[in-house]
C-alpha cells in the first residue's frame, strides 16, 4: 500500500511539468526572467554603494584591463581594440583640456554620424566628467541651434562632412562664444578650430580621476533628443543612475563577451547609443559599427564579421524581408535581434526567411520611466507583464478619449483603468526607483508629461504617450501613439515643428500635419492639410524647396491635401482623426492632393494611378 502511495507521489511530481506547460506554457520562462531581473538587481545595488562612485567609464577601463586586445569597434576594414580605444579617448581628453574655451565637466554637444570617432570622443568627455548633448546629424538651422542651446553646450564637435551645417548657424554659435570644433586635420572658416591635428599631438596618458569627481547619479549623463508636441525635438536628460542602469541591456538578454554586435543604427538614439554601444560595455563585447543601415549589405556584413547579435526597428525588419531572396538567407551566425516595433507579419516572414533566430521584443522611451521585454517569444507583443515586475515599477492602462486627446475621468475627477483586453494610455508611476528626470531647459513639455491624481488624489504618474493592450495570458501589445507626434523611418516627427516649417513658406497660411498609415509600411508617414495664402496658387516647386531646405527626409509631409479652411475643435484644436482616416485616398477626398516627387523636385498632383502604385506596393516610398 505504501509503495502505490508513492508511486501516486512520484507521478504527481513527474506531471508537474507537464500540467503547468498546459495550463501555464509560459510559468518556466517567467522563473528565468525573474532570476536575471534578481541578479541585475543585486549587481546594480552593489555598484551603487561602491566608493568612489562606480559609473559606466569605469566598467569600460575593468573590460580593457581585462582584455585590452580584444577588437572592441570595427568600422569597416578598421579594427580599434578595447587599449586602443582607452588611448585614443585619452589623446582626446588632454586635447580638450588645451581649449580656451572648455573645462572639465562643461557640456559638450556632438554632431557626427557613426562613426569610431563618436565613442571615442564621447569616452573621453566621460573621463572629463562632461556631459554630452547626441545631435541628430539630419537636423539643420533652426532645429540645430535649438537642440545646441537647450542642453547649454559650450563646446560643439562636428564632423569633418558638416562642415556647412555647421557653418550655417556659426554666427548664432560665434555671438554665445561657443568653441567649434571639427575632426579635421586643418580649417580656414573663422569661429572653427580644426581638432583632429591637436588630438595626433595629444598625450595617450591617464585622466586623473578628480576631474570627475564632482558628479553624483543624478548628474546629467548624456542629453538625448526625442520630438514631441512641442514642435521642436526636446532634450530628455539621461543622468548617470539610469546609465549605469542601462549597462544591463545586453546582459539581460542573454548577451556575453563571446557576442559580436552590429550596431548599425544611430548613435545618437538610445538604440544606438544605448543598447548597442552602452550594452557592449557591460558584457565586453565587439561592435561591428556600420555609418548606417543598408538592407543590401546587411547579411554580407553579418557573415564578413562573424555577428551573432543585431539590432532592430521595424523598418529594418520590412527592409530585409523586401530585399530579393537569396540562397544562403540562412547561411550566418546571427542568433539574436533586440529591437522594438516590429509587426506581427514582419516578425513571421523575418523567421521564415531568415531562420530560427531569437526575437526580443523591448518597450521603452528615452525619458520614459518603464519598460517591457518580450522574453517568451510571443509574436506580436512588445513584453510581458507580471505582478513582480508591477511591484517594482508600477504602472496601469487607463482609458482614453482619443478624439479630445485626454484621459477619461470619472465623477471624483481620477483617472478610469482600461479593462484586460481593452486599449489604454500607458502610466507609470514616477517613484525613486523608477523617477522621472524630464527635459533640459523645459519645465513646461516635463510637466506636460506628468500626470496626477491618476488613482488617486495626489499621485503622480508619467504619461507616455502610447496606446497598449494587455491579453488575458498578460501580454502587452502596442496600438498606437497619442497626441502630436508620428513614426517614420524609425524617427519621431513632431507635427507642431512640421507644421511650423510649412508656415513660415511664403505660400501656406495654416498647416495641419498628421501620419497616416500606407500598406505595407511600418509606422505613418507625413502628410499635411494646408490652405493657401489669399491672392497665391499653391507652389509645388516652391514649397518642395522649402521643406527640402528645413527638414530631414523622414520629416517632409510626403502628401499635401489643399483645404479652404483648417477645421478645430470646440477648444481651437486642429482635427486630426478624419483626416488621419481619410489617409491620402483621391477616391475619397474631393480637396486637391499632391505628392512630394524628388524626380520633379516638386510636389505634384496625386492620380488615381499614382495611389494605386503606392498601395499595391510598386512604388516605394
Amino acid at each position: 500500500m505504501m509503495m502505490y502511495f508513492i508511486s501516486i507521489i512520484l507521478a504527481s511530481i513527474l506531471m508537474i511539468p507537464l500540467v503547468l506547460k498546459t495550463f501555464s506554457p509560459y510559468v518556466w520562462k517567467d522563473i528565468l526572467y525573474f532570476k536575471d531581473l534578481l541578479w541585475i538587481l543585486v549587481r546594480f545595488v552593489s555598484r551603487r554603494r561602491r566608493r568612489p562612485l562606480f559609473l559606466v567609464l569605469d566598467r569600460f577601463l575593468e573590460q580593457t584591463a581585462a582584455h585590452p586586445d580584444k577588437p572592441f569597434i570595427v568600422f569597416g576594414d578598421e579594427s580599434f581594440t578595447y587599449a586602443f580605444t582607452d588611448k585614443r579617448s585619452n589623446k582626446i581628453a588632454h586635447a580638450m583640456q588645451c581649449q580656451p574655451g572648455y573645462k572639465a565637466g562643461d557640456t559638450v554637444a556632438l554632431f557626427m554620424g557613426n562613426e569610431p570617432a563618436f565613442i571615442f570622443t564621447w569616452l573621453a568627455l566621460a573621463k572629463l566628467g562632461s556631459p554630452v548633448a547626441l545631435l541628430n546629424h539630419n537636423i539643420r538651422t533652426k532645429s540645430l541651434l535649438h537642440c545646441f542651446n537647450c542642453c547649454k553646450a559650450k563646446v560643439m564637435i562636428a564632423a569633418a562632412e558638416l562642415k556647412e551645417a555647421v557653418e550655417d548657424v556659426l554666427p548664432s554659435l560665434m555671438e554665445r562664444d561657443v568653441t567649434v570644433l571639427l575632426l579635421t586635420e586643418h580649417c580656414d572658416t573663422p569661429g572653427i578650430e580644426s581638432f583632429s591635428d591637436k588630438v595626433d599631438k595629444a598625450s595617450d596618458g591617464l585622466l586623473p580621476h578628480s576631474l570627475r569627481s564632482h558628479l553624483t547619479f543624478k548628474s546629467p549623463a548624456v542629453y538625448i533628443y526625442t520630438s514631441g508636441t512641442t514642435g521642436l525635438p526636446k532634450a530628455a536628460v539621461v543622468n548617470q543612475n539610469r546609465l549605469l542602469t542601462a549597462l544591463a541591456v545586453l546582459s539581460s538578454n542573454g548577451v556575453s563577451a563571446t557576442d559580436v554586435i552590429y550596431v548599425n543604427l544611430p548613435l545618437y538614439h538610445t538604440a544606438g547609443f544605448i543598447i548597442g554601444f552602452i550594452g557592449a560595455i557591460e558584457t565586453g563585447s565587439t561592435i561591428i559599427l556600420k555609418r548606417k543601415f543598408s538592407a543590401s549589405q546587411f547579411w554580407d556584413d553579418c557573415r564578413k564579421h562573424s555577428v551573432t547579435v543585431v539590432q532592430y526597428i521595424g523598418e529594418v525588419m520590412r527592409y530585409l524581408c523586401n530585399t530579393p531572396k537569396r540562397d544562403n538567407d540562412r547561411d550566418h551566425k546571427v542568433r539574436l535581434a533586440i529591437g522594438n516595433g516590429v509587426r506581427a507579419e514582419i516578425w513571421r516572414d523575418f523567421l521564415n526567411r531568415f531562420g530560427n533566430i531569437e526575437v526580443r521584443e523591448f518597450y521603452a522611451s528615452t525619458e520614459g520611466n518603464v519598460g517591457f521585454v518580450n522574453y517568451a517569444g510571443k509574436i506580436g507583443a512588445i513584453g510581458r507583464v507580471n505582478c513582480f515586475h508591477k511591484k517594482l515599477f508600477p504602472y496601469t492602462l487607463i482609458k482614453y478619449d482619443t478624439e479630445l486627446d485626454e484621459p477619461i475621468r470619472d465623477a471624483n475627477g481620477l483617472c478610469v483603468e482600461a479593462p484586460k483586453g481593452e486599449t489604454g494610455l500607458l502610466v507609470s508611476k514616477i517613484t525613486d526607483i523608477a523617477p522621472f528626470v524630464g527635459y533640459a531647459q523645459n519645465e513646461e513639455q516635463t510637466e506636460k508629461k506628468r500626470l496626477r491624481n491618476v488613482l488617486k488624489k495626489g499621485d503622480l504618474y508619467f504619461n507616455s504617450g502610447d496606446l497598449m493592450r494587455i491579453d488575458h495570458d498578460n501580454f502587452i501589445y502596442f496600438q498606437d501613439r497619442v497626441g502630436d507626434t508620428f513614426r517614420w523611418k524609425g524617427e519621431n516627427v513632431a507635427t507642431t515643428e512640421v507644421s511650423d516649417i510649412l508656415t513660415i513658406s511664403d505660400n501656406l497660411k495654416e498647416a495641419n500635419v498628421y501620419g497616416v498609415q500606407v500598406h505595407g509600411h511600418e509606422g505613418r508617414i507625413g502628410m499635411a492639410a494646408v490652405t493657401v495664402k489669399e491672392g497665391v496658387q499653391f507652389d509645388g516647386s516652391a514649397i518642395y524647396t522649402h521643406v527640402i531646405s528645413y527638414l530631414p527626409s523622414y520629416a517632409r509631409p510626403r502628401f499635401i491635401r489643399i483645404q479652404n479652411s483648417v477645421e478645430l475643435t470646440g477648444t481651437f484644436k486642429q482635427m486630426k482623426v478624419k483626416l488621419v482616416d481619410e489617409g491620402f485616398d483621391p477616391g475619397r477626398i474631393q480637396d486637391p492632393l499632391y505628392i512630394l516627387n524628388d524626380y520633379d523636385k516638386s510636389y505634384v498632383p496625386l492620380t488615381a494611378q499614382v495611389f494605386s502604385s503606392i498601395t499595391s506596393g510598386n512604388l516605394k516610398l
